[in-house]
């Protein structure tokens, strides 16, 4: 008997030791070549990068340049809008005023919040501070996002206009990603500590770790900054900074990959003298709340992914065997996407200026590298399916054009379709006749003019003169009278539907 345990304890040295056990080291030569081939191959002007492991930067470099045209190349310290991403920062400041007994993760909103109000009567009184992070209010994806785009309205305003807003689903049933809850969430913040969130996490986040160079507003003053890009009539233009300082707790953050890898190694850290929030409070944040199903079709391309869901201010999900935390970033002109694996304490943040899914191919990329995946180009594998998608959308518009009504004309004179239309969810449009075409212009958000030609019968084709949202289709209703009572916008994207909002011909126009 001594002798078999002898054996068995050999083979658990053999098995386990140090030596054995060891990962091959990530060749982070080759990443960085793929990496450079990745950016021509996808047509991204600039990327940034930052690689953590083990407190420490393993990696970070800039590639490309910020500006097309220009000389400028991108480093680890350019600004890039980080949109929500700065999610995250959101969660974390809400768990310090947890920690300090100022909340409870379960507090109702509108104890904070007396002006928050949904559609669902229910779902406003129920309604608790943990909902408002996990994406389970009810509304769909992406739901009410026209109200802060861009728009003049503040954030008390746009959080007040929510209300007239129809939910998709009952209350905590399913996933809706949602803005206006994170921005209902600084609000939370405001009302207990007087505070700004901009203000909050300067002086709780932002400087406690050194991020000197992150702010909140572009209307701050930068001296290196990434310039968005957008693909506009198949060839790649630069576009302003869009203010999105409405959506403040939401997506308003700037900053680069130097100082995101402080807030990675924040995360990261085990040592509470290095962190700014406690170890069960990020457990918490990381606790799957949301179901967000996974299709047959992703578990066939990802095997070893089995579930994901919607945390606080995080996505949950599994990799090859690990717990990976992750989210994404889109404003325009820039895409970003910030990872983190806590059990092998690694961490990297991408940053992107134009808009593209390469961050999300280079995700799984270094996910592999570092975790033992099969070597896979999936750089190439996206771009691929990128392309095959343009084409079928040609197709798709070739077809819309081949089905479109010919030698038709609109029931009444240009001059009857004009006047003041609106609702109580976003505002009103204003449409005119100029140069002997219909004009709209969306009063509450300035960029949104848009130029009308007549397309069949009362629908008209509507190009909006900001080149971040492609053509789309107005119709115009008319009653048993042959008046016009209401216009139908709607302008297919992956980001704003246009069919939520309520355009009724307000009386007094014409």
């Amino acid at each position: 008997m001594k002798n078999l345990f002898n054996v068995f304890l050999i083979l658990s040295l053999v098995c386990f030791s140090p030596l054995q056990s060891q990962k091959k080291s990530p060749d982070l030569k080759s990443l960085d070549r793929y990496i450079e081939k990745a950016l021509k191959d996808w047509d991204v002007p600039g990327l940034a990068i930052a690689i953590v492991k083990d407190d420490s930067v393993v990696f970070a470099k800039g590639y490309g340049v910020k500006t097309i045209g220009r000389n400028e190349p991108v480093d680890t310290h350019t600004l890039f809008a980080i949109a929500s991403l700065s999610k995250a920062f959101t969660s974390a400041s809400l768990g310090m005023l947890v920690e300090e007994g100022k909340l409870k993760w379960n507090d109702k909103v509108t104890n904070f919040v007396p002006y928050f109000q949904l559609y669902d009567p229910y779902a406003t009184r129920e309604m608790t501070v943990r909902d408002l992070l996990c994406h389970r209010s009810g509304l769909v994806t992406f739901g009410g996002d026209l109200i802060w785009y861009g728009t003049n309205y503040s954030r008390k305003e746009v959080i007040e206009r929510i209300r007239f807003l129809k939910p998709k689903y009952s209350f905590r049933s399913a996933y809706g990603y949602q803005n206006i809850m994170f921005i209902t969430a600084g609000e939370v913040l405001l009302n207990i500590t007087g505070k700004t969130w901009d203000e909050f996490v300067k002086e709780r986040i932002f400087n406690p770790l050194g991020m000197n160079e992150t702010n909140t507003s572009v209307t701050s003053s930068f001296t290196n900054i990434a310039t968005p890009h957008t693909e506009y009539n198949g060839k790649l233009i630069t576009i302003p900074y869009r203010n999105v300082d409405n959506c403040g707790s939401a997506a308003a953050i700037n900053s680069n990959v130097s100082d995101l890898s402080k807030w990675m190694k924040m995360w990261l850290s085990s040592d509470s003298g290095k962190s700014l929030i406690s170890s069960p409070t990020k457990h918490e944040i990381w606790t799957p709340h949301t179901i967000i199903p996974v299709s047959e079709a992703s578990m066939k391309n990802i095997p070893s992914r089995h579930f994901s869901s919607a945390a606080l201010g995080w996505f949950a999900f599994d990799y090859q065997g690990k717990k990976i935390l992750d989210h994404g970033g889109g404003m325009d002109g820039m895409i970003s996407k910030i990872c983190l694996v806590p059990e092998d304490n690694i961490g990297f943040v991408i940053l992107t200026n134009s808009i593209s899914g390469l961050s999300s191919a280079l995700q799984y990329k270094i996910l592999d590298l570092y975790l033992g995946g099969k070597d896979r180009d999936w750089c190439g594998e996206r771009l691929k399916i990128v392309k095959e998608y343009k084409t079928k959308q040609l197709a798709a518009d070739m077809k819309k054009q081949d089905e479109r009504a010919k030698n038709t004309k609109p029931s009444l004179p240009l001059e009857q379709y004009t006047g003041l239309y609106g609702g109580p969810m976003y505002g009103n449009v204003k449409v005119d006749l100029e140069n002997g075409n219909l004009l709209a212009r969306f009063l509450p958000t300035a960029s949104f003019v848009g130029d009308m030609r007549h397309w069949h019968y009362n629908t008209f084709e509507i190009e909006l003169r900001d080149p971040n949202l492609p053509k789309g289709m107005v119709n115009f209703i008319l009653d048993a009278d042959g008046k016009v009572t209401e216009m139908k916008v709607d302008i297919p994207n992956p980001d704003f539907d246009f069919t939520e909002l309520e355009l009724k011909r307000l009386p007094g126009s014409k």
